[in-house]
């Protein structure tokens, strides 16, 4: 759900609901396939690619998913480990006679995308919703979704977001009114049964919840059969929104690992006004806490220095560690906040934010390695400047404004 749709999200936001659910089977085009065996697993270490949202919205169209793939390949975000080229809403056109949905006049034929966005070593995504529409109006899933699974494995789709918008006023109010509880019974089976339909097509397809982190969407997400969960409302290319939506991912950590993500949403590095700082410290973030790493920038015009942090192999490296532990907030003093995660090999990373507006929020910042459980001194290294450093208990730190230190300690004692 994205800006554009601020008025048809405000109207669902209104409405709370929590509990558990069913639906009745969908009529079909395409028979569900029985006899498949289940499909490889897929996210064992968070997704990367880019989605096409914020930076094309809705004028997204076949050519711009082409140039994106061809860029991902050209700027080296390919090699960094980008891997996912991401269609969001409004590629849909109309349902035929058979139900079968097309794609819009946007995009010609998705087989053959998909197919040029394979040939670059490369894997496609789309989008659709459980409701009778997507968050844009445009046709998605309900009633239909053995049919659009099946139709999705035959163009070669690698990833589905799943977007809940239009499910909460046709089905959830319209069959359960006043009946909370029913309404999360509704709202679950609906998520589950498109996992089931994805599952039954035999093609290892990430399925990718995007529930707002509305009713704790992280305790129940893999019971339907999801990889990954939004857990905040859309996030903005301002310092702000990025700063907010990673205060809320504290007391998170416990829910995430191989296979199953909190998804703090898409990155906005390189968008808006943003500035360097910031774009490393959301970068650094994101990684830390294990999330997603989807671009949304302006491949074709990307910066150089936004191309370094983006495809930045130390920070990546932080982000898909194999043991898939989150960072948790270690302690917070002023305005500055400390983030640890447990890394492979028994090392550490160590994550402090400036998130302060003063260049200097504390003058300076004296890390507490004690608050951390640790004892120096710590040989570790500066993630950003490739520099080797020795961490001392109570040592002075001046991080610039919305700023971060993000260093990896080998051998933490």
């Amino acid at each position: 759900m994205r800006i554009g749709r601020w008025s048809r999200f405000f109207v669902f936001a209104l409405i709370t609901f929590t509990g558990r659910a069913q639906t009745a089977p969908a009529p079909a085009a395409h028979k569900p396939v029985h006899g498949i065996a289940s499909p490889p697993a897929v996210a064992l270490t968070p997704p990367m690619g880019w989605n096409s949202w914020n930076f094309f919205a809705e004028k997204v169209t076949d050519q711009d998913i082409r140039n994106a793939a061809d860029q991902m390949v050209a700027t080296g975000m390919k090699d960094a480990g980008y891997v996912y080229i991401n269609i969001d809403d409004t590629w849909e056109g109309e349902r035929d006679a058979n139900g079968v949905l097309h794609a819009n006049s946007k995009f010609p034929d998705m087989k053959a995308l998909a197919d040029y966005v394979h040939a670059k070593g490369l894997k496609l995504g789309i989008y659709s919703s459980p409701g009778p529409k997507t968050c844009a109006g445009y046709a998605a899933s309900l009633d239909h979704e053995v049919q659009d699974a099946q139709m999705y494995a035959s163009w070669g789709v690698d990833y589905l977001k799943y977007d809940l918008c239009s499910f909460i006023p046709a089905v959830m109010q319209k069959q359960a009114p006043d009946d909370r509880a029913e309404q999360m019974r509704l709202m679950l089976a609906a998520y589950k049964k498109m996992a089931d339909a994805l599952k039954a097509t035999g093609r290892p397809i990430v399925y990718s919840l995007c529930q707002y982190g509305w009713d704790a969407v992280w305790e129940w997400g893999p019971s339907v059969g999801a990889n990954l969960w939004r857990t905040t409302g859309d996030i903005q290319a301002n310092w702000n929104s990025v700063y907010a939506i990673l205060n809320a991912q504290a007391g998170l950590a416990k829910y995430a690992g191989p296979g199953h993500w909190n998804d703090p949403d898409m990155l906005e590095v390189g968008n808006g006004k943003l500035t360097l700082a910031e774009d490393r410290t959301h970068f650094s973030m994101w990684a830390m806490l294990a999330a997603p790493l989807l671009a949304g920038n302006d491949l074709p015009n990307m910066k150089p220095e936004v191309k370094a942090i983006l495809t930045d192999r130390e920070v990546i490296a932080i982000d898909q560690d194999r043991l898939g532990h989150e960072a948790t907030r270690a302690y917070s003093e002023g305005e500055v906040d400390v983030w640890t995660r447990r890394l492979a090999e028994g090392a550490l990373a160590v994550a402090v934010v400036n998130a302060g507006s003063a260049r200097y929020s504390t003058h300076p910042f004296h890390l507490s390695l004690a608050r951390l459980g640790l004892h120096g001194p710590l040989a570790a290294q500066n993630l950003w400047t490739g520099e080797t450093m020795t961490l001392t208990d109570g040592m002075p730190l001046e991080i610039g404004s919305h700023d971060i230190l993000l260093v990896r300690i080998a051998e933490p004692k």
